[in-house]
């Protein structure tokens, strides 16, 4: 039986071939840190970062590479801006969409007196501007929103919420866990102070590294979350006061920056508007291959705008977890059942606690493979 791999919101799979390559190349050839020395392979090594650096910036509008910074994963950035921008009485506004790699902080940080409220959003997933705006409050300090929903596939209005806290004096803060790769991100257009996404998903690198691109003047305000050696400065016991330094203290993932590196090698010759249509294709495809289908309820927006490629269906008078598990051992397909790390999403859609099962797809995935899911939902939603 033959495996199709529906799982692309968790990471992507198969990776390009050049990743794997350029990280091997790393451990076998390279081996020496950066920032530590200046022999050769150090400085091969230290080359390959900046291209990193600067190809992120490019690809997402950020003009200093030097305000690109490379953190262990998504979860980390966001953890990074959440600790180091807010303070005991600081509010906070996110949407009732949030990932736990939000959620989870905020709800920590308010043990320590920092205050956050939720935007609702309607049962597709989608955030009103507008209630946003009304929301905000003369000690708001700090939005941050998913950009794309990790549960439903919902897209928000970056443009919109990022003139109105642009206009309010207010950072503006992007999840782009669910975006980056799959359709333009732009800094500067969107009002962006800070961009976070991980190297693992629809930016086809591999897990254990991730970027947080910061604006200059969100990143003077933001005091670091963790500090360390970083090889410069040395003298001092104190942060260095430049970036990238300054947010990057210890020993960085080297061999995920080169497998990254290849990542958008790849990307860049594919280019985001053809990923972009490629997943508009794919969307489109199984939302019409869904009509009509009594016991298999699609849950976020029904058609291919203003969404991306993850998909959560629920399986009314089954057990979703049972569906799930059919799907893969009757029809090797595997796809993800459950909260998705989103209660509040869940909560938002009508689907906590039981959850969904979630079809997420990405670069690598074909159109047979779409309409071989169809015949699998067709075949399983009787129970």
């Amino acid at each position: 039986m033959k495996t199709i791999y529906l799982d692309h919101g968790a990471t992507s799979f198969p990776k390009p071939p050049a990743v794997g390559r350029r990280m091997k190349e790393y451990v076998d050839e390279i081996g020496a840190n950066i920032n530590r020395s200046v022999y050769g392979p150090a400085q091969q090594a230290g080359m390959v970062v900046l291209r990193l650096r600067q190809r992120l910036g490019e690809l997402f509008g950020l003009s200093d590479p030097t305000h690109v910074i490379l953190t262990p994963g998504n979860t980390w950035s966001l953890n990074m801006l959440l600790w180091g921008a807010l303070r005991p009485g600081d509010h906070c506004l996110v949407s009732s969409m949030e990932h736990n790699a939000v959620m989870r902080p905020l709800q920590q940080l308010a043990l320590c007196g920092v205050q956050f409220d939720r935007v609702p959003c309607d049962g597709q997933g989608r955030l009103d501007p507008a209630r946003l705006e009304e929301m905000l409050r003369p000690n708001t300090r700090l939005v941050v929103m998913a950009h794309g929903s990790n549960v439903c596939g919902a897209v928000q209005d970056a443009e919109e919420i990022g003139k109105i806290c642009a206009a309010h004096g207010v950072p503006f803060c992007l999840d782009g866990a669910q975006t980056g790769g799959h359709l333009p991100v732009d800094f500067q257009s969107m009002n962006l102070s800070a961009l976070a996404v991980p190297g693992h998903k629809g930016l086809l690198g591999p897990q254990g590294i991730g970027a947080l691109l910061l604006h200059p003047d969100f990143a003077a305000a933001l005091t670091p979350w963790a500090t360390g050696g970083t090889g410069s400065v040395s003298d001092s016991e104190f942060p260095p006061a430049y970036l990238p330094d300054r947010f990057e203290p210890g020993t960085p993932n080297l061999p995920g920056a080169y497998g990254w590196e290849a990542a958008l090698d790849y990307l860049q010759s594919v280019t985001i508007d053809q990923a972009r249509a490629h997943d508009r294709f794919l969307s489109q495809r199984f939302l019409d291959g869904l009509r009509g289908m009594a016991g298999a309820v699609l849950l976020g927006p029904d058609g291919v705008e203003n969404r991306v490629g993850v998909f959560s269906l629920d399986f009314p008078g089954q057990d979703n977890a049972q569906v799930a598990f059919r799907l893969e051992e009757e029809f090797g397909i595997l796809t993800r059942c459950g909260l998705h790390c989103a209660p509040s999403a869940h909560q938002t859609l009508g689907t906590f606690p039981r959850g969904t099962v979630r079809f997420s797809f990405g670069l690598s995935t074909n159109p047979e493979e779409v309409d071989y899911a169809l015949e699998a939902i067709d075949a399983v939603r009787a129970g």
